[in-house]
């Protein structure tokens, strides 16, 4: 090797590319033995970028409707083009089909590269689901170089792959869906996307925790984030990122035969068959620009346990000590010993700090057994000293659930608002723990 070449060269991790001068036997980025292998750089004429002045008029961003209502709701009114998407949910929760019956409202070339099912698996479930798909062209593949030779001999409207785990680039000695597989060949597709003005879906899987698998950089890359949630019929499509729209907007969908069906009312399903004893509260959450009503349930129970159980579905289990430490600390009511079990009804995730106050309420219902009025919701963040403050979207939260025959709604003091409805304002946790000792004997 000549002097100009080793100051040239460079050695690679296969498995995390991390970059190092000499050889080492040991990745300290990644922990892998005998990862390292030399890399060269390939000698190229460099020109200078292109630099463009922000003033005059923008282009308007050019968007496709699918039609389905609920997930260009999401997108922020459709699907942009020359975007990238990405899409993470728990397998079986319905990203293929939902990829299927967004390929049936195009009226160009669609093409469905599957890394998992076979083309007759996509044609019994589209069969299934009673679509057309005329313009549908499938193919299997998990081959990056072979998949990116097809779509540069093909003229699509849009292109969708499932998922980006199962491909896998020749260049890297890696396995499929490794991090420095999942990233080399989502890297080279976006950048195919974005060059052709054709926009891309891609379908990931997700960890244990629920969060995308692979490598955080790669929802860096793309421009739209959207995870699935949900359990039963309920489907929850949430924006976490968005560069056309707003985040944490959520698309409601239910699940039947023929694939996912927008939910109209999404307020009133999350409400259905709702409990209307103690330990139930109703939180009207705005997520993106859309208001939604959804039930708080809690149940405390003696715990027999060293360590008393803290189950919590929906919400985030930190925020729930906070609210049981502030609790006993202001009210006397003592939760360290006991049981919680707290659940956000319909399998939806609560974000917002203003469901502080729906969720102490349901605790302290549940804690002496004594229910809330029906007809009433609750919103505010609670600090730590007991106070409640004040949280935005006020005459959103309490138009949404005047439509739905709540008549009235505790809310923080010193909130601005213009609904009609009757309107109780707190200032501290003691004057709530007060308000519902009262609602035993309401006369």
């Amino acid at each position: 090797m000549n002097l100009m070449s080793s100051k040239l060269s460079k050695f690679i991790c296969n498995e995390c590319q991390a970059l190092y001068h000499k050889w080492v036997g040991k990745c300290d980025s990644c922990g892998e033995w005998n990862s390292i292998v030399e890399n060269m750089p390939k000698s190229r004429l460099i020109n200078s970028l292109e630099l463009n002045s922000l003033k005059g008029d923008s282009i308007p961003v050019k968007r496709f409707q699918t039609n389905i209502s609920e997930f260009d709701y999401v997108c922020g009114g459709g699907i942009v083009l020359g975007s990238v998407i990405l899409i993470g949910g728990d397998p079986g929760i319905g990203k293929s089909t939902l990829l299927l019956q967004i390929s049936n409202t195009f009226n160009k070339d669609v093409i469905y590269i599957s890394g998992e099912e076979s083309i007759e698996q996509i044609k019994v479930r589209a069969d299934r689901m009673k679509l057309e798909l005329k313009h549908l062209k499938c193919a299997y593949g998990t081959n990056l170089e072979q998949i990116m030779y097809t779509l540069d001999n093909s003229d699509p409207g849009i292109v969708m792959i499932d998922s980006i785990q199962t491909l896998y680039d020749g260049y890297s000695d890696t396995t499929p869906g490794s991090v420095a597989q999942v990233r080399a060949c989502g890297n080279k597709l976006i950048q195919w996307a974005k060059h052709h003005g054709i926009p891309l879906i891609i379908i990931s899987h997700v960890n244990k925790d629920g969060m995308i698998a692979g490598p955080k950089v790669l929802e860096h890359m793309v421009d739209t984030v959207l995870y699935f949630e949900g359990n039963d019929s309920l489907r929850i499509l949430r924006s976490i990122k968005n560069r056309f729209g707003a985040t944490n907007s959520i698309g409601i969908f239910e699940m039947g035969d023929k694939g996912l069906t927008p939910v109209a009312n999404a307020s009133k399903s999350f409400l259905k068959n709702r409990s209307l004893i103690h330990g139930s509260c109703i939180f009207p959450t705005v997520d993106g620009t859309r208001p939604l009503l959804v039930e708080i349930q809690s149940l405390i129970s003696n715990s027999y346990l060293q360590n008393p159980r803290r189950a919590v579905v929906g919400w985030d289990v930190q925020r729930l000590a906070m609210i049981c430490a502030v609790l006993e600390s202001q009210c006397r009511i003592m939760l360290s010993g006991k049981d919680i079990y707290l659940n956000i009804v319909g399998g939806i995730r609560l974000v917002e700090p203003a469901s502080d106050l729906a969720v102490a309420i349901s605790l302290i219902s549940s804690w002496y057994k004594i229910a809330i009025p029906t007809n009433c919701i609750a919103f505010g963040e609670i600090g730590l000293s007991g106070e409640i403050r004040p949280v935005s979207h006020v005459d959103q939260r309490l138009k949404e659930a005047s439509k739905l025959g709540f008549m009235q709604a505790c809310i923080p003091k010193g909130s601005e608002f213009s609904q009609q409805m009757k309107i109780i304002q707190f200032s501290h946790i003691k004057q709530i723990d007060t308000w519902i000792r009262e609602q035993a004997n309401p006369n």
